[in-house]
């Protein structure tokens, strides 16, 4: 199976402008994409509920429910990729919709065609499993990252990870007591050779909330001032 074959799925586009919608609705088909539309936060829920698509395209400005509650609520129930459309200079809400989990993000006004680019480029990445790598498990003390089953357990529960973030503690875990800084971890993970670095750090927040025993005082993913972040466990 082809990667492009791979990136190839169920889109959910939820924007209030119509003209936004058929644009972006255009541009995904000739991608390949199978695309539904919807115009508001709780059509979209609904449609989500009905059909759950491979990735959802979400404008955080919405009536009635907002982008951001459609993401929280969206997280609560999948772990489905989440690509954010936000207005230029829109940086706090852009940030909580990371924080909330949401995998990429595109500025208005964007291109159609880098938007669609997104689109495949984090379809790929969530559907990894297709074609998964030869069976790897990275171990750090109660930590059990799965590569083949994109999985991940603390102290034998289940961790709810996005695809970003799986991606980022396996590439950290992956190269252990190695420094990276924020732009060479955009390029590793997210494969953008420039973009907002604040989406490394929203990511890496997250990651430490949800892996560390104090994500205040780190001991996993720990902080290497003035260059970015380092995993300092004992990965295997």
């Amino acid at each position: 199976m082809t990667n492009e074959a791979v990136a190839v799925g169920r889109v959910l586009v939820v924007d209030d402008d119509m003209t936004v919608r058929d644009v972006v609705r255009r541009y995904l088909e000739l991608a390949g994409h199978e695309v539904r539309l919807a115009g508001d936060g709780e059509a979209a829920l609904r449609m989500f509920a009905e059909q759950p698509p491979d990735l959802v395209v979400l404008d955080l400005m919405l009536p009635g429910i907002d982008g951001l509650e459609v993401c929280r609520r969206l997280r609560q129930r999948s772990a489905v990729p989440v690509v954010m459309l936000t207005a230029l200079g829109e940086e706090e809400d852009r940030i909580a919709g990371l924080q909330l989990g949401a995998d990429d993000y595109v500025t208005k006004p964007f291109s159609p065609r880098e938007l669609a680019l997104r689109v495949t480029s984090v379809l790929r990445r969530s559907r990894a499993t297709l074609a998964p790598p030869p069976a790897r498990t990275l171990v750090d003390g109660g930590l059990t990252v799965d590569l083949g089953a994109r999985g991940a357990r603390l102290d034998g529960a289940d961790l709810s990870l996005t695809t970003r973030e799986f991606d980022l503690l396996t590439f950290l875990m992956s190269n252990p007591g190695q420094a990276f800084d924020r732009a060479q971890l955009l390029e590793r993970v997210w494969g953008w050779e420039f973009g907002d670095q604040s989406t490394v750090t929203v990511h890496v927040r997250r990651l430490r909330e949800k892996i560390e025993k104090d994500s205040a005082r780190p001991t996993r993913i720990t902080t290497v001032w003035g260059v970015g972040y380092r995993y300092d466990g004992g990965a295997r």
